[in-house]
């Protein structure tokens, strides 16, 4: 079985999907989906511990050697994305038991965990695969099944949200789909090493640059890169509560993980502008995120609104260690995938706490919550601080490394250091305004006293233990980005 972890990590939840449907009895579904997550887990730590030990890790699928078969390519940058992937989707599901039973018709619980399956697959399918054309197959799966978890709860807005991101990723998958064929084209290959290593002799081609062109557009409107943007704060607030942890977590960090692989594997050697490449030309739209991201989130009324713009702001710092084209750069970029993952999953559960209580997420709904819901609001607070970057927490660390990689480049590295320090400062006024609410205001006379249920209580606990935990000890996290980051940019570097 070890021979094969590559495969079955994605085969296993890609089977287990269309079984869910079956699963109709109260409970089952949701059972069945936490059982294949915990294997899906499982593989993805064995598999990275494979790659620390071992090395790169490529699997032909039926024993067709790549560049003519198609390759499932593990290394140390996708073996980190794999697991965040897999943890985020065991540690949400005893969270979505309790709010799925409020928020998605019970006689639609089936389909619901199944679509949640397909979506896992195709977020693995996208990281594992050495393949240009089977990214866009599982990306149209993971896409194709996240519209339905949207669309999936009883608010009505959430089926204009659906059909918002639906239209925006058409257009991003139909540009990721333009750029691989001009890569077949001009290469006559599929294969990502391959693609490698035969562009760099027709780089200055333009169908290539016009595939680098489309390929970063599309991955950037997928990513939800400002000022492609729009679809997802209403993704974000009108979906059910798990599925709001689910994708914040895991949906943006794969895109942005394929733009690291794309930009720094495959293109290069191209060039877009004189000598900037396409991923320093993200920089400028990078910094914007996370200044106007910030900026939009204070002006929020509704919480999970907030965290949404949040995430822009967040997924700005991420494409920032792209751009900044170094080694710490990059660095900062791939450990802060993990690092947001923690604390914007906690933060949405938080969230989602209030929601089962109050019934709302209007900041009116977290009015004196920090009385009646004591353990739910302090996880939101420390949270909070993490994404604020205070140290000693995972969003200090990735600060850090950012500002250093920013501070490497010369007198422009001191303005975007202050531009960084800026968007600190003003997420703790976004933070604070939840926080005042919930403790300095007196609640209204009907709000509920009753504490968040501990299937909610204890996932929310153990990512905000872990935002603590790796922001104290960062060795294993920063040890993994820094090495993939090395890999991806050479050992020159």
């Amino acid at each position: 079985m070890m021979d094969n972890l590559p495969a079955l990590q994605v085969a296993v939840p890609l089977i287990a999907a269309p079984i869910c449907t079956f699963l109709r009895f109260r409970n089952g579904a949701w059972a069945f989906a936490l059982l294949v997550s915990a294997a899906v887990f499982w593989m993805s730590w064995l598999l990275l511990q494979q790659v620390l030990v071992d090395g790169v890790i490529s699997y032909h699928m039926g024993g067709w050697a790549p560049p003519i078969g198609i390759e499932y390519r593990v290394d140390r940058v996708n073996a980190f994305v794999i697991l965040i992937v897999a943890m985020i989707s065991l540690i949400t599901l005893p969270f979505a038991k309790a709010t799925v039973e409020r928020e998605v018709p019970a006689d639609k619980h089936h389909l619901f965990y199944a679509a949640w399956l397909l979506c896992i697959t195709g977020l693995l399918g996208i990281a594992i695969t050495g393949d240009a054309f089977n990214v866009f197959v599982f990306l149209e799966i993971s896409s194709l099944s996240s519209y339905v978890l949207i669309a999936a709860g009883r608010d009505p807005r959430a089926l204009t949200a659906s059909f918002q991101y639906l239209i925006l990723g058409t257009l991003g998958a139909t540009f990721i789909l333009i750029g691989v064929g001009l890569l077949y084209i001009m290469t006559g290959t599929l294969n990502m090493m391959d693609l490698a290593d035969r562009i760099p002799a027709i780089a200055h081609t333009t169908p290539v640059r016009a595939a680098a062109g489309f390929l970063t557009v599309g991955i950037a409107l997928k990513a939800a890169l400002f000022p492609a943007h729009f679809w997802l704060p209403n993704g974000y607030a009108f979906s059910p509560n798990a599925v709001s942890v689910l994708l914040s977590a895991t949906a943006t960090k794969v895109s942005i993980y394929l733009l690291l692989r794309f930009e720094l594997t495959v293109f290069g050697d191209v060039d877009a502008v004189g000598d900037f490449s396409f991923a320093n030309l993200l920089l400028p739209f990078a910094v914007a995120a996370f200044v106007l991201g910030s900026v939009s989130a204070i002006f929020q009324s509704d919480v999970k609104r907030l965290l949404a713009y949040s995430s822009v702001a967040q997924i700005g710092y991420m494409i920032a260690g792209l751009g900044l084209g170094s080694v710490d750069g990059v660095t900062a970029g791939i450990v802060h995938l993990f690092n947001h993952a923690l604390m914007k999953a906690a933060l949405f559960m938080a969230a989602g706490a209030v929601f089962m209580r109050a019934g709302g997420v209007q900041l009116a709904n977290f009015a004196g919550m920090g009385r009646r819901m004591p353990l739910t609001m302090f996880a939101f607070v420390l949270a909070g601080l993490s994404l604020i970057g205070v140290p000693l927490t995972v969003g200090f660390v990735s600060k850090w490394y950012l500002v250093l990689a920013a501070l490497q480049t010369g007198p422009g590295g001191y303005v975007l250091t202050g531009l960084i320090l800026a968007s600190s400062l003003l997420s703790v006024i976004y933070v604070w305004r939840v926080v005042e609410v919930a403790y300095l205001r007196d609640p209204e006379p009907d709000a509920p006293r009753h504490e968040a249920p501990l299937s909610v209580l204890a996932p929310m606990w153990l990512l905000v233990v872990a935002c603590f935990w790796f922001g104290i000890d960062s060795s294993f996290t920063v040890g993994i980005a820094r090495d993939a980051a090395i890999q991806l940019m050479g050992p020159g570097q």
